[in-house]
């Protein structure tokens, strides 16, 4: 499977190419209109260009957080490559990149960490494009990109206008920003301000930090932690590896479901005999709960296979698959038996992470 946030085909209005093409999927129809934006400048015109047309239209950089459906998308994808970084502000302690959409996340990650920038290195091996990290609010082993990000350049599309968002502005969340249901904002470029230093921000992630030997709240070099997020996410099979159906994915298909005390002690009652669910008590008084071992109890284990192929992925249970040439439709079949399994068992419903378009769950 190649490196879907790296392909830069030209597009053909008369004939686009499917979607399965550009997304680590490998799935999804192909668009009414498809176009390249390799500038800032040109994503803004075609964004223009198709609300002139009166066309829907659709984001596409890594292609690593979509479900496209098998009938594609009507109206114009615009496929993001522009790339590059720059330093925008620095002082003795910290630096602030200016990241452009396109460019390919982990590449970021890996220019950080050697530049002895630290902040990110824990969302190492995640693919897609930096664009899109502010979007969902891409987290991972203890971090998250609203601890960092400074600020968002974005096209609004309804002052039709380039606007600058800060990071109140940006409204974060779990697993969520105001960019994530809605399309007026075009992502141009994202702001993060790292701080300078030869070891990572404190351990935060427990499996993390066994895995390095320390305890929570320490401290490792950059690249002893980089090395060690990439060794646990391929474990999982959660780095694009063309060799690997496991891959073949968009990461984990559900969030973790945040619960009132009321609705997880009703869950610790109704596991009763499976033990307690994995949780995370928050601040606020919520309670974060592990998704995946609510999908293994259910009776969906590592490797499990929907009626139409879609898989569970044998390494990593919260990763839905599409290990063979296999078609969105059975991916949502699997992913809706997975979800009512889950709620049927133990009451509680699983949202899907990625964003699902043109099908639904």
């Amino acid at each position: 499977m190649p490196d879907v946030s790296a392909q830069t085909a030209a597009a053909d209005p008369a004939e686009p190419a499917p979607l399965a093409n550009y997304t680590t999927l490998r799935l999804g129809g192909p668009p009414r209109r498809l176009v390249l934006a390799e500038e800032t400048d040109k994503i803004v015109q075609e964004v223009r260009e198709a609300k002139l047309l009166g066309q829907p239209v659709l984001i596409l950089a890594g292609g690593s957080n979509l479900v496209i459906g098998d009938d594609g998308f009507p109206g114009t994808v615009i496929l993001i490559r522009s790339r590059g970084y720059r330093v925008v502000a620095q002082d003795d302690r910290t630096v602030t990149l200016r990241v452009e959409a396109g460019e390919p996340w982990d590449d970021l990650v890996a220019a950080t960490v050697e530049n002895g920038w630290s902040g990110l290195e824990c969302l190492s091996g995640i693919p897609g494009s930096a664009g899109a990290t502010p979007i969902q609010n891409v987290g991972a082993y203890g971090q998250e990109v609203a601890e960092t990000v400074a600020g968002v350049e974005a096209y609004d599309r309804v002052a039709d206008e380039v606007v600058r968002l800060t990071p109140q502005e940006c409204d974060f969340a779990y697993r969520s920003s105001i960019f994530r249901h809605s399309d007026r904002w075009t992502v141009l470029s994202v702001d993060f301000t790292l701080q300078r230093s030869p070891l990572s921000t404190p351990v935060r992630y427990a499996e993390l930090a066994r895995a390095l030997g320390v305890g929570i709240g320490d401290h490792v070099p950059l690249a002893q932690a980089r090395a060690t997020v990439r060794a646990l996410r391929a474990s999982k099979g959660m780095v694009l590896d063309p060799a690997d159906p496991d891959t073949r994915s968009v990461g984990s298909f559900f969030t973790n479901p945040v619960l009132d005390v009321a609705a997880y002690e009703q869950l610790v009652e109704r596991s009763d005999g499976l033990g307690e669910p994995p949780s995370w008590p928050t601040p606020s008084g919520v309670v974060k709960v592990s998704a995946a071992w609510l999908i293994d109890k259910a009776g969906f284990g590592k490797g499990y296979r929907g009626v139409g192929g879609a898989a569970i992925s044998s390494k990593h249970t919260l990763a839905l698959t599409n290990p063979d040439s296999g078609t969105t439709a059975a991916l949502i079949d699997l992913a809706r038996e997975i979800r009512d399994g889950v709620h049927d068992r133990f009451g509680v419903t699983l949202h899907p992470e990625p964003v699902l378009v043109n099908c639904t769950l």
